[in-house]
Formats: structure tokens, C-alpha cells, sequence
């Protein structure tokens, strides 16, 4: 479920948001399962630190293939797995064997290097796969891997937000955090709803259930909207009951980062380096993983030459 960013992606780059804007989410496929990637999406490559962001599943039909996404390399990130409904497995190079079932967290810090692979464990799967950025100096850091299966609830004046990284109106998920941000699953009632937020950070909201409306645009599964920092609080009106979407927003990165596959990194010189200890299956770097899917090769990053 983790990745990988194409062409598409790759072409995203930053601009100003003087306001609130909305995107639609791009239709692909990752591991065998329908994906819409609302993150990179155009005029914003990040959003905070969260440079990634994939809806995964439903599949559509009555008996889906399992999502199964063999060992492949990370550099530069951290993968954030939620999961709205099944269960999956992770595995990765420093022996971690973990199951991950919705209200859980999964979070896996690459570094300088780590390989994994995820495997679907039963169905019906949906889930969301999430990057973030990681700074100096924790990018070129060792790996790491964490598993939270009990998070803190905020009460919501007619809801609830359930955080699962960083802090939200001064409730703090316990998974470690390299910058100040906010990653939230939030239900909310029919009506409005009044979010506290950092002026700070840069934020996007997600729908997962049900459409919500910010100020006079409407926002629909499928879409994020995009806001700048400045607004100290968020007006969210629900159509419906047990309307549910994620927070997600940091401080703004202020710097540009290369990605390309499954590597976030600041230089192509960075990327390659990676693509070359991939391809060389450089153990030392990107170590074996518990897992008997088949290993992904990368594919060639554009701006080599052939050969």
C-alpha cells in the first residue's frame, strides 16, 4: 500500500495558498488495489511534512485480489499506515512482523534505508497510506518501526478525533514525531463543528466518510481541501451523521523535496544513490525482509541516461 509516486506525482510542485483551495484525487493502482492519491496533487507537494497521501480500497469486485506489495526500499520518510476496515500485515528489515487492524497505528521511520513489504490479511481492505518528510539530520538517521494500538480521543463538541501523530489541541499521539504537525481521524455529527488548529501549520482535510462543507466549498471523498497557515480554527458543517475525515498539517517544510518511487530525498544525486544500492541489493542499506512476496525492482529514474 506504500507508494510509489509517478510522473504525475512527480510533477507537482509548491505554490502559495492565498486560501482555501480543493483538489480531486488521482485513480491509480498500487499492489493490486484501487487508489485514489490525493497527495501529490497540483500546485502542492507537501502539505506540512505530509508529502503523501493514498485512499486505499474498497476494491470493487465481490472477491478482490489481496493487496500484496512485495519488499521494495524507502529513504527520506516515514510511512504512517491507517486502516478504515481489515486488516494488514507488515513486515520489514529489521524483523519486524506486525498486524495492523483499523484504530491502530503503523509507523515505520526509513532513515538512511529500509525495505518492507505489506500483505493485505483479510478482507474487506481500506486503508490510507500516508508519507512524511523527514528532516535534518533524522533523513540520513537509522530506521525504526513502531506499533500503537491504543491512541488518545479528543472530545469534540459533537464528535470525536481520534490522533495518531503529532498533537492536536493539546492531545498528543505517543508515536514519535521529527516536526511539529497533526495527524487526526475525526467523526464528527450532522451540523457544525469548530476545529482549534495551529496558525502555524499548513493543513488538509480529508474526507473518508460522508462530504463536508469549509466556508461556502463543499469537499467529497475523493478531494482534499488545502489551507494555508494563518486561520487559528477550521468550520466544518456535516451533512450527515458520523461524518469522518483526517487532519493532517505541520509547519511548512521550507525547503523542496525530490521524490521519485518509493525515495524522498532534497537531490537527484540522493535518489540515485539509493536506486543504485537497490539494484545492487546492497544489504547493508536495505536489508532482507520476513516476507515471501516477490521483491519490486525499481524502475530507472528519467534523468539518467540509458544504459
Amino acid at each position: 500500500m506504500s507508494g510509489p509516486v509517478q510522473d504525475p506525482d512527480r510533477a507537482c510542485e509548491d505554490v502559495a495558498l492565498p486560501g482555501l483551495q480543493l483538489r480531486e484525487g488521482r485513480r491509480t493502482q498500487v499492489g493490486g488495489l484501487p487508489v485514489t492519491r490525493v497527495l501529490p496533487t497540483k500546485g502542492r507537494r507537501d502539505v506540512g511534512p505530509w508529502c503523501f497521501v493514498d485512499l486505499a480500497g474498497p476494491a470493487d469486485a465481490e472477491e478482490p485480489d489481496p493487496m500484496e506489495v512485495g519488499p521494495h526500499p524507502h529513504i527520506g520518510l516515514a510511512t504512517v499506515t491507517w486502516l478504515i476496515e481489515g486488516e494488514a500485515l507488515h513486515a520489514d528489515s529489521l524483523g519486524t512482523e506486525q498486524v495492523i487492524r483499523p484504530g491502530q497505528l503503523n509507523l515505520m521511520h526509513a532513515g538512511h534505508g529500509i525495505a518492507h513489504a505489506e500483505l493485505a490479511a483479510r478482507p474487506p481492505f481500506r486503508g490510507v497510506q500516508m508519507w512524511l518528510a523527514q528532516p535534518e539530520p533524522t533523513r540520513h538517521g537509522a530506521p525504526a518501526f513502531e506499533h500503537h494500538a491504543e491512541l488518545p480521543r479528543l472530545e469534540l463538541p459533537g464528535g470525536e478525533a481520534l490522533v495518531f501523530a503529532g498533537q492536536l489541541t493539546g492531545t498528543s499521539s505517543p508515536a514519535r514525531a521529527d516536526a511539529p504537525l497533526v495527524g487526526a481521524d475525526v467523526t464528527v455529527s450532522r451540523g457544525r463543528t469548530a476545529l482549534e488548529l495551529d496558525a502555524g501549520f499548513e493543513h488538509t482535510l480529508v474526507p473518508l466518510d460522508g462530504r463536508v462543507r469549509v466556508g461556502g466549498d463543499v469537499v467529497e471523498p475523493g478531494w482534499l481541501a488545502l489551507l494555508p497557515a494563518g486561520p487559528a480554527e477550521l468550520v466544518i458543517d456535516a451533512e450527515h451523521d458520523a461524518t469522518r475525515f483526517l487532519l493532517l498539517g505541520g509547519e511548512p517544510l521550507g525547503v523542496r523535496l525530490e521524490m521519485f518511487w518509493n525515495f524522498v530525498a532534497r537531490t537527484r544525486e540522493e535518489i540515485e544513490q539509493a536506486w543504485r544500492d537497490w539494484q545492487a541489493r546492497d544489504t547493508d542499506r536495505f536489508g532482507p525482509v520476513p516476507s515471501k512476496l516477490a521483491r519490486i525492482e525499481a524502475p530507472r529514474p528519467p534523468w539518467l541516461p540509458a544504459g
